[in-house]
């Protein structure tokens, strides 16, 4: 069910007056009806994959409470590593079994053999990567004691399938949102509009920059062998701006609709093309799973606190399987990879701790400096971001060449057409006016309130007129 369909629209306010009129006495039954909305909302996909994410819930569940009751550290490492198998195995065999099934056949083929691959016949489950590794967090967090497990199965099977962020994120910590889910919720009107106004910035950024943007992408993309060298940069930049729409659109729904509900998620993206380098871009994008990787990867690896050659070798262990949690193809591994070689001359010169102050403080523009850093930061996650959007390495490579090679001015201006240039710069102008802040109601809230109507029917004209006729999938669906 797309949060941007029909269904889903008839589907939000009849489980909010479900939720908040029918069973509001109750905390159970309000952990109840959550879970089953949930598997309603994921079913609504393919339901024969409820099995999955119930099985993983449950083995969770029962890893959590047998890590807890162990004192000796064997067994507890053993429930731990049937945790992790378990999920990690959903992600091998559904994810990554045919990549690497052919990756064989491939490598063999380099070297005269012709060996036929096995692959599975198999969907890819939506969400598989974002509620493994929600589930794993868990177990790794009792196992280390930062957490009391559960006994209270409602709740965690409501806390891992949690339909607002289920799909595709924010990652949760079960040491933020489990609490949530334990304790009375009170229906409070200013979190309700807050959660409101988030939604509605999310679907702005969805319907109208990311869908937008995306028709642009998908013609540049599949013509890239003939068209201009300035129309393959617009492309590239498109996707920037697609993917993060589309994202960042999708966290922010999800935000905004666990308000509705009483729950709070954490920021998944705090204006990331407002980055002076490629350091504070991912402190700024997709937060919930660089701090994943982060706090259950590069941290127990050894971080930046060991010698040179392993700090290195720490910064691409967790950029590559970053790339690779994105989906199995050499483009993602190839994407996290660039990533890697950005950021070791920052990690190696001690510059990737030093912008982590706000922009432009205190000023409404920024300076000189700021505006090169940042542009400069842009045009290398532009760069990388062609090896995440193409089919293939050959295709990533060749676009990137042919941006050299092709004569650069169109003979028209179509894939510069106003509309669209328009539609971006005013979008961008509101990303950087309310970069402090969630999204750019909030800040009509807090600073002119008397705007906030005229600002909803602004912006609900602008959805209304600018909105692609059909309703498009979100691009981390896939993942």
């Amino acid at each position: 069910m797309l949060f941007n369909s029909f269904e889903y629209a008839l589907f939000l306010p009849i489980v909010f007056i479900l939720y908040w009129f029918v069973t509001n006495k109750n905390l159970k039954a309000q952990n109840f009806l959550l879970l089953v909305v949930s598997y309603v909302f994921y079913g609504w996909w393919d339901w024969r994959f409820l099995s999955l994410i119930a099985f993983s819930s449950l083995v969770d569940y029962i890893a959590g409470l047998k890590i807890e009751q162990s004192d000796k550290r064997s067994t507890r490492r053993l429930f731990l590593t049937i945790s992790l198998l378990t999920n990690l195995g959903f992600l091998g065999v559904f994810k990554y079994f045919n990549f690497f099934s052919q990756s064989l056949a491939d490598g063999f083929a380099q070297l005269g053999y012709t060996i036929h691959p096995f692959t599975l016949d198999i969907v890819l489950p939506v969400g598989i990567s974002f509620y493994t590794f929600q589930t794993m967090s868990y177990s790794i967090d009792v196992y280390r004691k930062k957490l009391q497990p559960t006994n209270d199965i409602i709740a965690f099977f409501a806390y891992v399938s949690f339909f607002p962020q289920l799909v595709a994120g924010p990652i949760e910590r079960a040491t933020n949102l489990l609490p949530q889910f334990q304790k009375k919720r009170v229906f409070s009107y200013e979190e309700g509009a807050t959660g409101m106004r988030q939604i509605l910035w999310g679907l702005f950024k969805k319907m109208v920059i990311a869908d937008n943007c995306a028709v642009m992408v998908d013609q540049i993309f599949e013509n890239h062998e003939t068209l201009p060298g300035s129309v393959l940069i617009m492309g590239s930049i498109y996707f920037a701006l697609q993917i993060y729409g589309d994202f960042s659109g999708y966290s922010d729904i999800a935000i905004g609709t666990a308000r509705l509900f009483g729950f709070k998620l954490m920021t998944n993206f705090r204006t990331p093309y407002f980055s002076r380098d490629v350091a504070e871009f991912w402190r700024r994008w997709h937060i919930s799973l660089t701090t994943w990787f982060r706090d259950y990867l590069y941290i127990p690896l050894g971080g930046s606190r060991v010698n040179t050659g392993r700090a290195i070798r720490n910064t691409f262990v967790i950029f590559i399987v970053s790339g690779f949690w994105h989906g199995a193809n050499w483009t993602f591994i190839a994407w996290g990879a660039i990533n890697a070689l950005y950021f070791i001359p920052l990690l190696l010169t001690g510059y990737n701790r030093k912008n982590t102050g706000a922009i432009a403080e205190n000023q409404l523009l920024p300076s000189l400096k700021e505006i090169l850093q940042m542009g400069l930061t842009f045009a290398l996650t532009c760069l990388a971001w062609v090896f995440f959007r193409a089919e293939n390495i050959n295709v990533a490579f060749e676009y990137l060449s042919n941006i050299f090679t092709q004569p650069f001015l169109p003979e028209n201006f179509y894939y510069f057409h106003p509309k669209y240039i328009f539609i971006i710069g005013v979008w961008l102008l509101l990303e950087w006016l309310v970069f402090r802040h969630d999204n750019a109601f909030e800040r009509i809230h807090h600073t002119a309130p008397w705007l906030r109507r005229p600002a909803y029917f602004v912006l609900g004209s602008v959805t209304f007129l600018f909105m692609v006729n059909e309703a498009k999938s979100f691009i981390y669906f896939q993942f």
